[in-house]
């Protein structure tokens, strides 16, 4: 029984905890327009991660209809997620900026 349990808490360690709560996140709200690292309907995680500041990111996921002309957008098609909470934005903005290349 004890060289299971081992064997479990091992296996465990080796393949990492699982998606993140922002990959979660991502997954639930964003991959349907949004890509890590390839362009599709919207800007990759790649490119906004480039382009924007933690606050930019979150007020565009916020308030995209008010703030998509300060960031440099021409038309928005991006809905308001204002259903997540701080601590989802959060998680969500830092999971984008790991795909900052130059970090």
């Amino acid at each position: 029984m004890k060289k299971l349990w081992l064997i479990g808490i091992t296996a465990s360690i080796l393949l990492g905890a699982g998606p993140s709560e922002g990959e979660k996140l991502f997954k639930a709200y964003c991959w349907g327009c949004h890509h890590q690292t390839a362009e599709a309907f919207g800007p990759s995680f790649k490119t906004i991660a480039s382009k924007r500041n933690k606050g930019e990111i979150i007020a565009q996921i916020v308030d995209p209809a008010g703030t998509y002309k300060t960031l440099g957008y021409r038309r928005n098609s991006m809905p308001a997620f204002d259903d997540l909470n701080a601590t989802q934005l959060d998680a969500l903005a830092d999971y984008i900026l790991t795909f900052k290349e130059d970090r």
